[in-house]
């Protein structure tokens, strides 16, 4: 099996593609490219992939509808949408429907690598981990294993996670009870700093509290104000093999 990622970059513009098709495949990608909503879920349908970076606006459908398509389809592929800097409602709506970073045009393709490899990090398929150990967290009926980025309700139910949710999830498992600004987390979770509008946090946290509070009737994440988030619950931890 090749360890070398495969991205597939779906914008409608076919200068734009080539350009980052060939820049990606310089920087050690596998590249496959869509330029629109047909030849997107020909490529989801036939092909392997490791990530999806995904604009928002194309001749015969939405970005957006296309990552709700994914995430039904291949919920652990992760996407990165790409969207024009004034269209800050579509970044919000995607990161809703489960996209796991966004980035505004124009942007610099070095930055768009540098977001790929770190989505691709966090959601293990670029990590090179020394050992095998992991971390199991037992929190409010729930159980996160760290190496297989699974989270079970007590009965053994798959509560399904992005990548991202996963990760900043495991933030508060590592820090429960602690004050985290939104600033902190964006650093521990995605290695980045918040833009001056940047609602990413508040997003992920509102799934989280959506995905895991339809199984427990308990308050696990608290809003402080001026201050950002805290995980409420008690957190037990082990190591497993």
């Amino acid at each position: 099996m090749s360890t070398t990622p495969h991205v597939l970059v779906v914008d409608d513009d076919q200068e734009i593609r080539k350009l980052l098709g060939r820049y990606l495949r310089e920087q050690g990608f596998r590249v496959s490219l869509a330029g629109t909503k047909h030849e997107f879920i020909e490529r989801v349908t036939i092909e392997k992939l490791d990530i999806v970076v995904l604009d928002v606006l194309l001749p015969d459908g939405s970005g957006l509808d296309l990552c709700r398509y994914l995430r039904q389809r291949a919920p652990h592929v992760p996407v990165v949408l790409v969207t024009a800097l004034k269209e800050e409602v579509d970044r919000i709506i995607g990161l809703e429907i489960g996209a796991d970073d966004y980035l505004g045009k124009p942007f610099n393709p070095r930055e768009l690598v540098a977001r790929l490899r770190a989505v691709l990090r966090r959601s293990g398929l670029a990590r090179v981990e020394a050992g095998r150990a992991g971390t199991a967290y037992r929190f409010a009926g729930f159980v996160a294993d760290a190496s297989t980025r699974r989270v079970l309700t007590a009965g053994g139910t798959d509560v399904e996670l992005t990548g991202a949710e996963f990760e900043l999830l495991r933030v508060f498992l590592d820090r429960p009870g602690r004050v985290l600004s939104r600033e902190q987390l964006l650093d521990h979770s995605q290695g980045r700093e918040a833009g001056p509008l940047d609602r990413s946090i508040d997003v992920l946290v509102s799934r989280l509290r959506r995905k895991l509070g339809t199984v427990t009737d308990e308050v696990l994440f608290k809003t402080v104000r001026n201050g950002g988030y805290q995980l409420t619950v008690a957190v037990q931890s082990d190591k497993t093999a």
